[in-house]
């Protein structure tokens, strides 16, 4: 009796223990974002706001992509980055991730060689993890009707190429930060035809996916009004 007791009493800790340890949400279908419909004003969305500052300025050759994944860290997907566990779901001041872009030692900081984010950009951050770090996306309010450089070009610039293409950095001999530049390429066909991945141009973003289909019209748009800078 007192055997079956023992066992018993062992059986249910190890029923205990397994109940106790964290199963993680981030499964292979994880990579399927829960879609919230339109997006919300005080939402963070991993899709439309967190995913492409980190294709911008983390997934890159060399650093977190699929092949590098430096420190055994991809930020590419949704799965890869929860996987890498730098994220603790609630909790921003636990997350590795919210710890090196936050980084004061320059040599620490995230991402490295590269300027830091912007204060907008890691609130973002903060406010996703703090909201739980779901995988989400909404349908943002895009209006193919508006597509002027100030109001729709330089801000879907600055959110998914930027953060490669900088003056200051810029990867592949492209800068995308200044009208001057971003002009340039506009007109030479090499800025539509990455960001449509058209076959004959490198795709773009790098590691990301593409544009939506408002967001390649107002391009395009632009471009053949003349890419002005209006």
């Amino acid at each position: 009796m007192k055997i079956c007791l023992i066992l018993s009493s062992v059986v249910v800790g190890i029923s205990l223990l397994a109940a106790c340890v964290h199963q993680p949400e981030w499964t292979a279908e994880g990579n399927i974002p829960i879609n919230e419909g339109p997006c919300g004003p005080n939402l963070v969305y991993f899709q439309n706001d967190i995913l492409p500052i980190l294709i911008s300025n983390c997934s890159e050759p060399g650093c977190h992509d699929a092949t590098t994944r430096a420190n055994g860290v991809q930020t590419s997907t949704y799965v890869d980055l929860m996987n890498s566990q730098i994220i603790r779901a609630g909790d921003p001041s636990e997350s590795k991730l919210w710890k090196s872009i936050t980084e004061t030692d320059p040599g620490d900081r995230m991402p490295q060689g590269k300027p830091p984010l912007t204060n907008e950009q890691m609130n973002l951050i903060r406010r996703w993890i703090e909201q739980g770090a779901k995988n989400t996306r909404c349908e943002s309010a895009c209006d193919t009707a508006v597509f002027t450089y100030k109001a729709a070009i330089q801000p879907m610039l600055q959110k998914n190429c930027v953060g490669c293409h900088t003056s200051a950095s810029p990867s592949g001999g492209v800068a995308l930060d200044t009208y001057a530049s971003t002009k340039t390429y506009a007109l030479n066909g090499k800025l539509y035809g990455s960001v449509s991945f058209d076959p004959a141009y490198k795709p773009m973003p790098q590691g990301g996916q593409m544009l939506d289909s408002c967001k390649l019209t107002q391009i395009r748009k632009w471009i053949a009004d003349g890419a002005l800078n209006n």
